[in-house]
């Protein structure tokens, strides 16, 4: 998959922001029964609060605000496996690919089952290339009881085989999140993507139309898609319509700079 693309995000942000979905801290209910005031004590309550503050200081950008949160939340509660998760995120988005995976092993060694977790270092191990690790701990996520993150993963999945080149696997995972969620703009257009690269044109222009059809989401990388699969199948007249449309919303776009230059088949 091109890093032109915007469906190959290779940021943890962006990851979280535009395509994936971060798996957020949350509480382990297939482990323990659920957790009401009466049941935390002081320390975990303390713990909680900084837990919060570096979610949503996390959610704003403001990493290393985040970091001093969790890292006052672990001071309280070393083995809090959410703050240990979202440390790990923390660290990805910081760059800082060897704390983020200490991060996560800490979380998986906490709770073995935090498919969360899983999510999210399976995810920083397709962004290192380690596809094999990576593939299995997506589909050991995905298997993970009363998770309910499941369309994430396998759209995750499905980008990940694409990124190793195993586009009959993206295809059949990118299928699957689809069905269980065909609300999801990123999984069509990734499945559109994937579709194109195989020569499945028909298919291909019936996802990419779906999300283009919506103003609010199509965006410069789902409007050349569109045109470089009606490019493709010959249609001229709807390929320059989808490439005017590129242009004149998106007049300084890469994507616009690419069909100025006739760069359809890159």
């Amino acid at each position: 998959m091109n890093g032109r693309h915007w469906i190959a995000i290779g940021s943890a942000l962006s990851v979280c922001a535009m395509l994936l979905g971060c798996a957020a801290p949350q509480d382990d209910a297939s482990s323990r029964d659920r957790t009401t005031a009466s049941d935390q004590s002081d320390s975990d309550r303390r713990a909680r609060v900084r837990l919060e503050l570096a979610s949503g200081y996390f959610g704003r950008g403001q990493y290393e605000t985040a970091l001093d949160q969790v890292k006052l939340a672990l001071n309280v509660k070393p083995d809090m496996g959410e703050a240990l998760n979202l440390r790990g995120l923390i660290y990805s988005a910081l760059g800082d690919e060897r704390l983020a995976e200490e991060s996560f092993k800490r979380a998986l060694q906490v709770n073995p089952r935090d498919a969360d977790a899983m999510h999210n270092y399976a995810w920083l191990m397709c962004q290192r290339q380690r596809y094999p690790e990576s593939i299995a701990m997506f589909q050991q996520a995905i298997v993970q009881p009363q998770y309910t993150s499941v369309p994430r993963s396998y759209l995750t999945l499905g980008v990940c085989q694409a990124r190793s080149g195993a586009l009959a696997d993206a295809e059949r995972s990118l299928t699957r999140s689809y069905e269980l969620d065909s609300s999801n703009p990123a999984t069509a257009v990734n499945l559109s993507d994937v579709l194109y690269r195989r020569g499945e044109l028909e298919r291909a222009r019936f996802y990419i139309r779906r999300v283009n059809n919506a103003p609010d989401m199509s965006s410069a990388q789902t409007l050349w898609l569109a045109a470089r699969i009606e490019h493709k199948m010959g249609n001229a007249p709807a390929a320059r319509d989808f490439a005017q449309q590129l242009r004149n919303r998106f007049p300084k776009s890469a994507e616009a700079l690419q069909y100025d230059r006739s760069r359809f088949d890159e």
